[in-house]
């Protein structure tokens, strides 16, 4: 029994300058490959969902720059939107819609129109920001909560579109996004043939291309393209852009007792009293 402890012993002490010979190598080859490490955590993979520093729209937001607010000189704001590109027969329709939308509104008697029924504002209008919006990023998902009206939009990660004749037609339509470096990708189909930005008609082969990047940590843009091969000539593209609110809390907002309603006589909106009675013209919405 000595012997085999003696034999023990020795083999011990035999190897013990090799285990912290090895053990020396091994922790000088961490320290050399911390950075390395570090580095490989904080650029994620293409196609990752993981928000790097430049990914991080997290967060809520308002639309910059504001009404009557003055830019940062070093942020530009995006350019005015341009008339869309309506095939000639549907173009001198619209122009006569928006003449007559703008005449009445000078007139104080505004249209009667989706917010006076109290409808949301769908895809693209939601991403105008008119109140404040919020960006969560999830594992797989990026989830869009507009505070008018309570909008919410799910933007899927890495995952193919489906058919456009298979998409089901609602306010936000299918999207699904991916991300080319710092930008998110987003492809969207889907959209009811009701909901309009800015009065455009459009047909069930829409289709809404976006490409959001931050600009700096509290800045980011939206860039959008449209096509819709039936009543487009060529794709309609414009931006938005969005200023970090890092303390703003959403709000609830719920068109509850609308007191708004449809003249049938002239077809405008007007405002119905406590007692009943119609009341005068209802504001136009800022938009």
């Amino acid at each position: 029994m000595f012997q085999v402890t003696q034999r023990a012993g020795a083999l011990v002490r035999a190897v013990s300058p090799i285990v912290v010979m090895i053990a020396v190598a091994v922790g000088c080859g961490d320290l050399q490959a911390a950075p390395v490490a570090q580095a490989a955590q904080t650029a994620p993979a293409p196609g990752s969902s993981a928000p790097s520093e430049h990914r991080r729209l997290t967060g809520t937001w308002n639309r910059y720059p504001q009404i009557d607010e003055p830019p940062d000189p070093k942020l530009p704001p995006p350019p005015p939107i341009g008339p869309p590109p309506l095939k000639p027969q549907y173009l001198a329709a619209w122009e006569s819609e928006q003449k007559a939308a703008k005449d009445a509104d000078a007139r104080g008697q505004p249209l009667f129109t989706d917010y006076v029924k109290c409808l949301p504002d769908g895809m693209p209008t939601m991403m105008m920001a008119m109140f404040p919006m919020e960006v969560l990023q999830t594992p797989g998902q990026i989830t869009i909560v507009q505070e008018a009206y309570n909008q919410i939009r799910r933007i899927y990660l890495n995952e193919k579109q489906i058919p456009i004749e298979d998409a089901e037609p609602g306010y936000w339509g299918h999207s699904v996004g991916h991300w080319e470096g710092d930008t998110l990708v987003v492809d969207t189909v889907g959209i009811k043939e009701k909901v309009r930005f800015r009065g455009v008609p459009h047909s069930d082969q829409m289709r809404i291309h976006e490409r959001m990047r931050m600009l700096t940590p509290d800045f980011f843009e939206d860039h959008l393209t449209i096509e819709d091969p039936v009543y487009l000539t060529q794709p309609w593209t414009f931006s938005w852009a969005y200023r970090r609110l890092p303390h703003y809390k959403m709000l609830e907002y719920v068109c509850d007792s609308n007191r708004e309603y449809k003249d049938p006589q002239t077809g405008g909106t007007r405002l119905r009293l406590d007692n009943g009675q119609p009341g005068a013209a209802a504001p136009a919405p800022q938009k």
